[in-house]
């Protein structure tokens, strides 16, 4: 779980004194060969500052790839793990540029700062003392009004309300809206009639909830990193699903549930298309295939095939076509010399490393293995990957 701070070290840690100590340990290597040298290294200069000093600079190590620019931040381990990467909150508070906004729920200040940039009134508010100081320091000179209050509590008016609830009770990560941190149905009855947007895991299910509004479901370089539920003031009219797909380069595309979906009944093509994560989450393949000429390969798999890859995706060319028979693969595969052999699953109840090491391959080919199923029938492709292919 970490180092446990306190106000006192956050006081200390964001003093002179206190970031020049972060200086020098930050000169430390800090592995685990060097962890009880640097320790002790440590400790004979700062005393009962040790824990936090080591640990704070082993979050910004961390923090690093997350939150870009956050290089004299503060943390603590739990804010840092549940932290909404830097490009997502970015991309959400493009989406409220102009409106005055009141993150509820806003630990150490991560999305603030991105509101800070696009938003002309931003409050902050918390429980957590600790996380409300972090926060302070954080957003520096930032122009956030930050204070100490119960996100089921409405302390602001005429703001965009935005929250995201802790996803994890008793220690486990929970898909139960009732069980978040503030309750997600007690979360929306406090703010009944308000424009508000929460963010959510990914896995929740989103058909039980009820939402009149739009779930957005936001993947970060092939990751799928969020939901975001957006009340029905805060999308366009007639959208209940959106699929955005973000990259570490500033690409950004995105699909809705208004998008045509209209898609042919074909046989597989030439190449077969794994979607993102958040397309397939939002429920919109069949709307991404049709926006880039493709097809299923049956109508309850989220795989695609076509005759071309779209830009900017990863896409495996169909060499042959077997039935899922062990024996079948193991002759196919050794007559082709495959080695190293990437297994993608699908509609099969199949655990691919242990199918892997029953194939007992020891050739020199990479290959790749799609296993699914087309009607009833389990088939699998032997394919080898593309590069994704550049954007126009």
């Amino acid at each position: 779980m970490g180092y446990r701070f306190g106000r006192d070290d956050i006081a200390y840690l964001g003093s002179a004194a206190g970031r020049a100590a972060l200086a020098e340990v930050d000169r430390l290597e800090l592995t685990p060969a060097t962890h009880l040298r640097d320790i002790e290294q440590v400790r004979r200069t700062h005393g009962e500052h040790t824990a936090a000093l080591v640990e704070t600079v082993r979050l910004r190590r961390k923090a690093v790839a997350k939150l870009p620019g956050s290089g004299d931040w503060l943390f603590t381990d739990d804010a840092l793990q549940q932290a909404t990467p830097a490009l997502v909150a970015r991309h959400r508070a493009g989406r409220l540029a102009g409106r005055a906004v009141h993150d509820v729920t806003c630990s150490i200040g991560a999305e603030l700062a991105e509101l800070a940039r696009t938003c002309p009134a931003v409050i902050g508010s918390d429980l957590d003392e600790v996380r409300l100081a972090i926060a302070a320091h954080n957003l520096g000179i930032a122009p956030v009004v930050l204070a100490r209050a119960d996100a089921l509590t409405p302390t602001s008016h005429d703001t965009v309300i935005i929250a995201d609830p802790a996803r994890r009770a008793d220690g486990r990560r929970t898909y139960d809206p009732a069980k978040l941190q503030p309750p997600l149905p007690d979360l929306l009855a406090a703010y009944a009639g308000r424009d508000i947007a929460v963010k959510s895991a990914p896995g929740l299910d989103f058909d039980r909830l009820g939402w009149d509004g739009e779930i957005e479901v936001v993947s970060l370089d092939g990751a799928v990193r969020e939901a975001c539920l957006w009340s029905p003031g805060l999308t366009e009219p007639g959208v209940t699903r959106r699929a955005t797909v973000l990259d570490s380069h500033g690409g950004a595309t995105t699909l809705t549930d208004t998008d045509p979906d209209d898609i042919p009944d074909r046989a597989p093509g030439d190449w077969i298309i794994d979607p993102d994560g958040a397309i397939v989450r939002a429920g919109l393949v069949r709307h991404y295939a049709a926006k880039h000429g493709l097809w299923q390969l049956d109508p309850q798999i989220a795989y695609l095939t076509g005759d071309t890859v779209p830009p900017g995706v990863r896409g495996f060319h169909i060499e042959d076509r077997f039935d899922l028979r062990e024996k079948t693969l193991r002759q196919e595969l050794s007559r082709r010399d495959c080695g190293s052999l990437e297994i993608l699953v699908r509609g099969i109840d199949l655990d691919p490393d242990a199918l892997r090491k029953k194939l007992k391959l020891r050739g020199s080919h990479p290959y790749t293995l799609v296993i699914t199923r087309i009607g009833r029938t389990g088939v699998a492709f032997l394919c080898t990957a593309s590069a994704p292919a550049s954007r126009a």
